[in-house]
């Protein structure tokens, strides 16, 4: 049977409202006394009820957390990064992996909402609204984390991927490429779609250069890996002879395609980029060059705009933070 308040009262002689006062304000309370009844938590093996104090309260110290795809490397950053700031105010985060699926992320946000957390990060699968509306509306401020929703009241954190799209296929057509492909994701990512977006601006400033897309159903290396045998395939005149991948796991898979599977030479017959500078690009066989994104900082920053906008919401700071990608040249483009 578990051990209740009145339990440890009892053990170290004392009232309800004195323990209650050494659980959540010991400074009211004689040193003596909080020895006490520290000492009595300890001998019954007593655990506070959070989920009853946090009602009590109206909030917890926790903030929730939605990212489309806890298995790559970026997020995994993002939430380091989140986790960090957020532990300097003794904050916890609670994470939730949506896989870009509208349906898990709502669930996981009808969840944060009955735990009553003081704010949501979160990468959202689109650019509807409702859900995050909804969270607002009762009292618990939201934060889009790697994403941007236009003349919407959201506060946000992104890095501008078009500006990316294009360092990655402007570094491509400056090594002499001009039969671009581009290998992505299901193109109702946002992040995707702006990648591409800025490599077609880069296409059109060269004359005589193509840019083909390659979409795949999602941005993970087997899927990296099935475009990569698809391009060896074709008969060598019909091949790209540079790619720029949506993310680095997508770069990792092409490069298994492209050589292991396939036996043409990185760079030589077909240079390559990827997206995100995950730890382990520079690790590959051929190490990839890569556009960074700050991903540590990204989640360090949503959690401080986050505090921000839970203290003032009304408040005279930046609501909308973008970051500047940042070229990275390794082997696998620079032959």
């Amino acid at each position: 049977m578990a051990v209740s308040v009145r339990d440890v009262a009892v053990a170290a002689g004392v009232s309800v409202g004195t323990v209650s006062n050494v659980l959540n304000r010991p400074e009211k309370v004689a040193s003596s006394t909080v020895e006490r009844v520290t000492r009595a938590i300890e001998d019954l093996g007593f655990v506070r009820n959070d989920a009853a104090r946090q009602l009590r309260a109206g909030s917890s110290r926790s903030i929730g957390m939605v990212v489309l795809d806890a298995g790559n490397p970026f997020f995994a950053a993002v939430a380091r990064g989140a986790e960090s700031r957020a532990e300097q105010d003794r904050l916890s985060v609670l994470l939730g992996n949506s896989d870009d699926d509208a349906g898990r992320e709502s669930t996981y946000l009808d969840l944060f909402r009955e735990q009553r957390v003081n704010g949501v990060l979160v990468t959202p699968t689109s650019s509807a609204t409702e859900n995050l509306e909804r969270l607002q509306h009762a009292g618990i401020p939201v934060v889009l984390v790697d994403h941007e929703i236009p003349g919407s009241p959201f506060c946000s954190v992104s890095v501008d991927d078009v500006e990316g799209g294009h360092l990655a296929a402007a570094h491509l057509l400056e090594q002499g490429r001009r039969r671009l492909a581009f290998v992505g994701g299901p193109s109702s990512i946002a992040q995707v779609a702006n990648r591409l977006e800025g490599a077609r601006r880069a296409v059109a400033e060269v004359s005589g250069a193509t840019l083909e897309v390659i979409e795949m159903p999602a941005l993970t290396v087997l899927n990296g890996r099935a475009a990569g045998e698809t391009i060896v395939a074709r008969e060598s005149a019909q091949r790209p002879d540079a790619v720029f991948a949506a993310n680095d796991l997508l770069a990792v898979g092409l490069v298994q395609g492209l050589t292991i599977f396939g036996g043409l030479r990185v760079p030589e017959d077909i240079a390559l980029i990827g997206y995100d500078d995950i730890d382990f690009a520079s690790a590959t066989v051929v190490p990839l060059s890569s556009v960074r994104q700050p991903a540590e900082e990204i989640g360090h920053t949503a959690v401080e705009l986050l505090l921000k906008t839970i203290a003032d919401p009304n408040g005279e700071y930046e609501r909308r933070v973008r970051f500047r990608p940042q070229l990275v040249v390794r082997e696998s483009s620079a032959g």
